[in-house]
């Protein structure tokens, strides 16, 4: 960490390294694109998916260009239609009629029990281009002049584009705003200073503004599908991971303040200090997050690379920009609470109390930590994973409730539906199979091209259901059983779509998962020099997610509704918990290394404690805060994403790493540090090293 250090030496250099800094940042914000990202994720799907084949297939059909949206009318109390309502439906599918490409198609349609009224609209794709303003002028077109009580809703297809582009509008500014605004004020409760909250949150605003600039580029130059979601996500990881950089090297600089006449030494001290645990932290997560390229959803390996840079950036800016600023601004930055050698010393940590209360019964602490970690880890036995299509937006979108409306007064228009590709000479077997599949209602027949017929098979069950999921694998297993042309048939469509993303979610969780524990490892293993620590490390941050992932199914199921999770979810929370949950092992057991040189193993992880659990404390619940706000979205997975998040980083930070990672070192003593020298053993023992930067580097 020299070099880095001597960039604050001086003042004077710390003047030079700010400015080029901000000259090297102006220059690439006015340089790099600045294109918004799209606005709803994309699948993202595999070459070897049978549902990326068929889509793939089906452009070369007559019926590629085409798409659709349903309208439902229905009245306000429920009641059957009456004949100036049925009058006025009909007006509006002569008008609605006006806008298809096959107006013939267009005919309104009334329910058994005279309630609602159905016409489904066939509209050009390439009107779609714009799904917003074709969603509001199928919707303004089918609500124009009807009668009092009468309502229209769009669903379908089209709808429920809109209703999810609608969900992500503007997902950039209003995380950005709510994320600001959450780090502005834990920030001010946590340094008290009307003035020291604005640097770190300068710099780490600027590093996210350049993520996001940067993460654009390459987006555009390789063709990477970054969508808001994923904009999202690099913002709260950007503010949340880079705060809690800048709130480690904040508090050693005010720490070696308190010892230190120059402030730029002071500073060169807390970058040499703290350099290392923020290092291997950030490049923990950043490596963590690459694991991602070798996930099979293109969504995923998007992530990684955006979340990669963006992890990258605040790294460099907490350990070059910031240290600058806080050497420019001097010690006033801190007023009132001005660190000072002459000052008051420092009352005794809290922390420190509570690590030795630990140290008194760590058999006792440990067992009880467990015991409430493995509660929590009880509510997987309620683990599910896969969302309807109506499960996956929070509140009630138009297309949700409309669809709900649908599938109960059209039954046989409301449920899944797949795509069979068979071959043309083959086609009277493939629908004669699909028909005699259990889970599908009917097979018809439609256009061909290139060799190959399309077959329309509605399904039981709603779209995205576990019924309609059924179906699809009892086709695809059915067609695979056969011999001959009809062997060939492919199952696509939007339910196989689903279930295809399913599937490659969780291999990309078998895969990457054990990936990212080995990265944990190793880095574990580089930083303390100790096969021990990083074991039980690991084990903790493991006993963390499942008791964080327990606790919130049981929460999703029994208070928010949720009944089940998205497919997404169990990768990225297992990501963000186990990469970011070590970062504060990481801090509290360096720090435990450096004081175990002077005073043993047993007294330099309660100085440790001590020293960080203030600060590290204060990160949790910021980063705890900050990935909470992901619920402002309506957005299922993001919401359940944050929950998990949240959850996890508190139980972490008060729990795990407070009292769990302290009573393990108490019971295995210098063996947690084996096979590292004693040292500490000997310091325990009054032969403490005569070299303080010897004993540092120990």
């Amino acid at each position: 960490m020299r070099p880095l250090a001597a960039l604050v030496s001086r003042p004077r250099r710390a003047w030079s390294t700010l400015v080029l800094a901000l000259v090297a940042v102006g220059v690439l914000f006015a340089l790099l694109p600045k294109t918004a990202s799209d606005a709803s994720p994309e699948a993202g799907l595999p070459g070897s998916s049978e549902a990326a084949q068929v889509d793939a297939l089906l452009d070369d059909f007559p019926s590629a260009d085409s798409t659709a949206g349903l309208l439902l009318w229905t009245r306000e109390d429920g009641g059957t239609l009456t004949d100036g309502d049925r009058a006025a439906v009909q007006a509006r599918a002569a008008e609605l009629a006006e806008l298809s490409p096959v107006p013939q198609a267009v005919r309104p349609r009334f329910s058994a029990d005279g309630a609602a009224a159905l016409v489904a609209v066939p509209l050009d794709a390439a009107a779609a281009d714009d799904v917003d303003a074709l969603a509001a002028e199928l919707r303004g077109t089918a609500s124009d002049d009807l009668p009092d009580r009468l309502d229209a809703r769009l669903t379908g297809p089209v709808g429920f584009q809109a209703d999810i582009r609608n969900a992500f509008a503007g997902a950039d500014l209003r995380l950005l705003l709510v994320t600001v605004s959450v780090v502005a004020v834990l920030l001010l409760l946590t340094y008290r200073s009307p003035i020291l909250w604005l640097v770190p949150l300068l710099v780490v605003g600027a590093a996210d503004g350049l993520a996001r600039f940067v993460v654009t580029a390459l987006a555009e130059a390789f063709a990477i599908p970054v969508d808001a979601s994923i904009s999202g996500i690099l913002s709260v990881l950007v503010f949340g991971a880079g705060t809690n950089y800048a709130l480690l090297l904040v508090a050693r600089y005010r720490e070696e303040l308190r010892s230190t006449e120059r402030r730029d030494d002071a500073m060169v001290r807390a970058v040499s200090a703290a350099g290392p645990a923020i290092l291997a932290s950030g490049g923990t997560v950043a490596l963590s997050l690459l694991t991602l390229l070798f996930a099979e959803l293109a969504g995923n390996r998007a992530l990684g690379i955006a979340c990669a840079v963006g992890i990258v950036l605040a790294m460099a800016f907490a350990l070059l920009v910031l240290p600058a600023a806080l050497v420019v601004c001097g010690r006033g930055v801190f007023w009132p609470f001005v660190p000072s050698p002459h000052g008051r010393p420092p009352r005794d940590s809290v922390w420190g109390r509570v690590g030795t209360a630990v140290a008194r019964r760590p058999a006792t602490v440990a067992a009880v930590s467990l015991v409430g970690v493995g509660v929590l880890a009880l509510g997987l036995g309620g683990y599910r994973v896969g969302l309807s299509q109506t499960d996956q937006l929070l509140g009630a979108p138009e297309s949700v409730t409309a669809q709900e409306a649908l599938a109960e007064a059209f039954p046989d228009a409301g449920t899944a539906g797949a795509v069979l590709l068979a071959p043309t000479d083959g086609v009277d077997d493939a629908v004669a199979l699909a028909e005699a599949t259990p889970g599908v209602q009917s097979a018809t027949p439609g256009e061909s091209s290139d060799g190959r017929t399309r077959i329309d098979a509605a399904l039981d069950g709603e779209p995205q259901s576990e019924e309609a999921f059924a179906a699809v694998t009892a086709l695809r297993d059915r067609f695979a059983a056969e011999s001959g042309d009809v062997a060939q048939t492919l199952v696509g469509g939007s339910d196989a779509t689903a279930l295809d993303a399913r599937e490659s979610a969780q291999r990309d969780l078998l895969l990457v998962a054990p990936m990212i524990l080995a990265i944990v490892f190793l880095v574990l293993l580089l930083l303390l020099r100790s096969l021990v620590a990083p074991i039980l490390l690991l084990i903790t941050v493991l006993a963390t997610f499942f008791a964080s992932l327990g606790a919130s199914v049981w929460l999703f199921q029994h208070l928010l509704g949720f009944p089940a999770l998205d497919t997404s979810v169990t990768l990225f929370a297992f990501l963000f918990l186990v990469a970011l949950g070590v970062d504060y092992n990481i801090f509290l057991t360096s720090r435990a290394k450096e004081e175990r040189a002077g005073h043993g193993t047993r007294d330099g992880m309660i100085r440790a404690l001590g020293a960080t659990g203030a600060v590290i404390t204060s990160a949790g619940v910021l980063l705890a805060a900050v990935f909470a706000v992901l619920g402002v979205l309506p957005v299922v997975a993001l919401t359940q994403i944050g929950v998990i998040v949240c959850i996890g980083v508190l139980l972490d930070t008060l729990v795990v790493r407070t009292v769990l990672v302290p009573a393990l070192v108490f019971l295995t003593g210098d063996r947690f540090w084996w096979p590292g020298r004693r040292d500490g053993a000997r310091a325990a023992h009054g032969e403490t090293t005569s070299d303080p930067q010897l004993s540092a580097a120990r």
